[in-house]
């Protein structure tokens, strides 16, 4: 064994039905032992199980091996067995391809393992498979598969060990884990996984799985999350321009997760900070409609920007889960835009850069996630993506010279896509890095200033006011580091920088961009954020004096 490990330069020939001379050079004798090895199994996957290796030392530095393939072995025909043509076709085996060729081993044991996984995902956990009346005729080998299901194994009700309280029926539904169906390993290995999109739900230990008079018990232990929030501030002003009345401004935000364990979801979001100006959400999404595996999720948005213009958008969505972490969209969208100050348009000598419409769309979402924790994600990716098409027609408003929308075709086709692609990097436990890239495109021959994308603020580019720019085709890229001091807390520096462009006022492409510094910080009911940010553009100066601060606490119960 010592003069192995001095052992440096190896030459090696193999004979017989292969021929090959090579040297090469090895710093030990570990490293010697595994290449011997690697050579073996390349030699058996080509059909040689008999190799011999002869090996001559020279020196202490010298080694030269000598490997003769002996006689190469094919599969005559390797038949079905017991096993019928129509389960082999399912389970992706075509025998066809192993016959009159090498003998392969770990051809073999892949075809073992397709029948062992398909099986698995019948009902038939404790299968085995074998080959049965193998015959040997000289260098050519006959045999046939010979596969015992075992018991049939059906699903029991799921136990929900946790604290949650959330209904086994919608959980059994939504992971597609009901009770009788022939077991799958398949559907418990991505029913675990479709969990981690639930981000009402949190693991509070490892699911196991029971096997006990032909049925199957999968066990989740499941905590409830406090994700449900409500956050808001009510202000009463005097109103300056109606004497006597109070004007009332403010902000209010709800949000309900899993209302009654069933996975409903209900959010209104208002604001108002004068009196002009204010916008309204409001959506609910009822999963697994009639027990089907059809998502309804309804939506209504409302924004009036100052004394310029009223948009209305309605919308149905119609979701349905691919897989564990996919989930496509199908949706109806009516948008509606109309101008409030249009007493001085009477002597207008063109279409203001605001108007009346009416867009009704028909598009297309898709999401995939790898995300380790859809509500706090450290690890992993989201991707998604969203197209929509639709007539728009514009409405002629009295208060405009008639003549201005002559040459104007009032009903033309209508397009947006917009997608987005997240990545968060977890190096250990304190440094983390989450990297966001968006982008958007609105295509129409008459477009209008409300018709535009709303960019700006805490949720797209930092440093500017909530929705301050419009575009019509924008793309922007978040950068931010973070310092984990706590589980969901975390100190954080960040960069956002952009391109966008806004045709239907004629502006110059406008690139801002912003830095900043933040943090999260989790108390016991609820998450206080704080962001301080810097930004610049064409329209904004990148100022000290412009400086923006987010602040807010968002109670959780």
């Amino acid at each position: 064994m010592l003069y192995a490990q001095q052992v440096k330069w190896v030459q090696y020939e193999i004979r017989g039905g292969l021929q090959k001379t090579e040297s090469m050079t090895f710093s030990d004798s570990i490293e010697i032992v595994r290449f011997k090895k690697g050579l073996f199994s390349d030699l058996y996957q080509l059909g040689y199980l008999n190799p011999e290796m002869n090996q001559e030392q020279q020196g202490n530095d010298s080694l030269f091996l000598f490997v003769n393939t002996g006689e190469k072995f094919e599969w005559l025909r390797l038949s079905s067995g017991n096993i019928e043509p129509v389960f082999l076709l399912k389970a992706g085996v075509d025998l066809k391809q192993i016959s009159a060729k090498p003998f392969n081993y770990s051809e073999v044991v892949r075809i073992f393992e397709n029948i062992l996984k398909f099986s698995e995902n019948q009902g038939y956990p404790f299968a085995s498979v074998g080959l049965d009346s193998v015959i040997r005729t000289e260098n050519r080998f006959y045999g046939a598969l010979d596969l015992d299901l075992g018991p049939l194994i059906r699903f029991d009700s799921l136990k929900i060990t946790g604290n949650s309280k959330i209904k086994k029926e919608f959980l059994s539904k939504y992971l597609q884990i009901r009770p009788s169906d022939p077991f799958s390993q398949k559907k418990v290995n991505e029913g675990v996984r479709q969990i981690t999109n639930l981000p009402y739900l949190r693991w509070a230990g490892e699911p196991e799985l029971s096997f006990q008079n032909e049925e199957a018990s999968l066990y989740l232990p499941l905590d409830d999350r406090r994700i449900n929030s409500i956050d808001g501030i009510i202000g009463f002003l005097p109103n300056e321009l109606e004497g006597g009345r109070m004007l009332v401004t403010g902000q209010f935000d709800l949000a309900l997760y899993n209302v009654a364990g069933k996975g409903r979801n209900y959010e209104l979001h208002w604001q108002r900070f004068n009196q002009f100006s204010q916008n309204l959400n409001i959506s609910a999404l009822e999963p697994l409609l009639f027990g089907s595996g059809i998502d309804l999720k309804a939506s209504f948005s409302l924004l009036k920007e100052d004394t310029t213009f009223l948009a209305r958008d309605f919308r149905l969505d119609f979701g349905y889960r691919i897989g564990s972490g996919s989930y496509l969209r199908f949706f109806n969208r009516r948008q509606a835009g109309d101008l409030l100050a249009v007493s001085a348009l009477s002597g207008a000598t063109e279409l203001p850069e605001i108007g009346d419409f009416r867009f009704n769309n028909y598009g297309l979402g898709f999401e995939h996630s790898w995300l380790d924790d859809r509500f706090f994600p450290r690890r992993g990716a989201l991707t998604g993506f969203e197209f929509a098409l639709g007539n728009k027609n514009i409405l002629v408003n009295t208060a405009i010279p008639p003549t201005l929308y002559e040459d104007v075709d009032l009903s033309t086709l209508q397009y947006y896509i917009t997608a987005k692609l997240e990545k968060y990097f977890y190096g250990n436990q304190r440094l983390g890095l989450l990297t966001r890239l968006s982008g958007g495109l609105l295509d129409n021959p008459n477009l209008f200033v409300n018709d535009l994308f709303r960019l700006g603020g805490l949720k797209t580019i930092r440093g500017f006011n909530e929705n301050f720019f419009f575009a019509n085709n924008y793309i922007y890229l978040n950068i931010e580091p973070r310092y984990y001091f706590d589980t969901y807390s975390y100190f954080m520096i960040f960069a956002d920088m952009g391109r966008l462009q806004n045709d239907v006022q004629n502006l110059p492409t406008d690139y801002p961009y912003a830095v900043g510094i933040g943090f999260s910080l989790e108390t016991g009911s609820g998450i206080f954020n704080f962001v301080y940010a810097l930004g610049g553009s064409n329209v904004q100066d990148f100022a000290l004096n412009l400086s923006k601060i987010h602040f807010g606490y968002t109670g959780r119960f």
